[in-house]
């Protein structure tokens, strides 16, 4: 008989602090310490929780929007950094693994962030850093295209923990590549609210609940591993502070539906608690030797494939603006001896 963990699981279905890191750093830490009293082993956060999905990107052209970017830059996380290692000292402290969505800011540019995800483990170490391979629609007016460096599934005694951000869960050669990896709990982060339409009537407008809910459970029931669905929530400050800026977007806002956070176990089926409307920490156990018996039926990363036939190569290099060559590095700032130089000099 196997002996795969049991583990608690949880989801924060929570609104950031709009645009503060540090108020949204101390409210996920608060989250952390609930859902470890609750019992929780492993506990996810939604898309950018830190500091906030900017939804303003699908309400107004980008030349409405500089003050709202200098804003999202200045409230990004520099990773390693004191908001990281707060959030790792709560996991550490709480004997947790925890997922969580941060705007990642560049140390070589002023400007350039990522839609990134952290995977910390219970002793408070960095398990997995991934940045968004593509930002979607009008995200790529927000972010920098990511890489494969973080393609990678965790090895815990909580299990084999792997995730991809919003529509990653779309490509299927990203959820293949962890697959290939043994994971078993997958974590989908997601926005608050996906608006790309004007509400009609027509039902033109993308269903962002259906369309997550069918990618959830799609992974879970290809990878037969359990999936841990997280969105954002869009309090009362949130919505005033968008409608506040621009009345004439309220219908979007109002009309568009609330991203849902939700469980999915190895057969696509939901578990556990359900969160969309009401702000709150959804809950849920998993049964990781649940993840076995369906492997007989199809087990794409086994038997059921065709490594004669198909192939799948990831990059997994970080990509940086330049690459030094030499080997020696001048120690700056020198002090300068006006002496010395000039005695040299003589």
């Amino acid at each position: 008989m196997s002996s795969l963990p049991r583990v608690r699981v949880a989801a924060a279905h929570a609104a950031p602090v709009l645009l503060d890191k540090t108020a949204t750093t101390e409210k996920a830490v608060a989250l952390i310490e609930e859902a470890a009293r609750h019992g929780a082993q492993v506990i996810a956060f939604p898309e950018t929780y830190i500091p906030a999905f900017p939804v303003w990107a699908a309400l107004w052209a980008p030349i409405y929007n500089h003050d709202l970017f200098e804003a999202m830059v200045e409230n990004s996380l520099v990773v390693p950094g004191p908001e990281v290692a707060r959030i790792a000292a709560a996991a550490r402290r709480h004997g947790v693994c925890v997922s969580i969505g941060i705007s990642e800011r560049s140390t070589v540019s002023a400007g350039c962030i990522w839609n990134s995800n952290l995977l910390i483990g219970e002793d408070g170490t960095l398990l997995n850093h991934h940045r968004k391979l593509v930002p979607t629609f009008y995200e790529k007016l927000v972010w920098s295209p990511g890489d494969g460096q973080g393609l990678r599934v965790a090895d815990t005694r909580f299990g084999r923990i792997g995730g991809l951000i919003c529509g990653e869960n779309t490509n299927p050669l990203a959820r293949f590549a962890l697959m290939a990896q043994g994971e078993q709990i997958h974590v989908s982060s997601w926005p608050p609210m996906w608006p790309t339409r004007k509400p009609a009537g027509d039902g033109r407008n993308f269903d962002n609940v259906a369309a997550n809910r069918i990618r959830a459970s799609a992974h879970s029931f290809e990878a037969k591993a359990f999936g841990i669905v997280c969105a954002s929530f869009m309090d009362k400050a949130m919505r005033d502070f968008l409608v506040g800026r621009d009345p004439s977007v309220a219908e979007i806002v109002d009309q568009t539906p609330r991203g849902v956070s939700m469980f999915i176990d190895p057969t696509g089926m939901p578990v556990g608690d359900t969160q969309q409307n009401e702000e709150g920490i959804a809950y849920a156990d998993f049964d990781l030797n649940r993840c076995i018996e369906p492997k007989q039926f199809h087990d794409v990363v086994g038997y059921y494939n065709r490594f004669d036939v198909f192939s799948l190569g990831v990059e997994r290099r970080r990509h940086t603006p330049v690459a030094w060559s030499g080997t020696e590095q001048a120690d700056f700032p020198h002090i300068l001896d006006e002496d010395a130089v000039l005695a040299r000099q003589a």
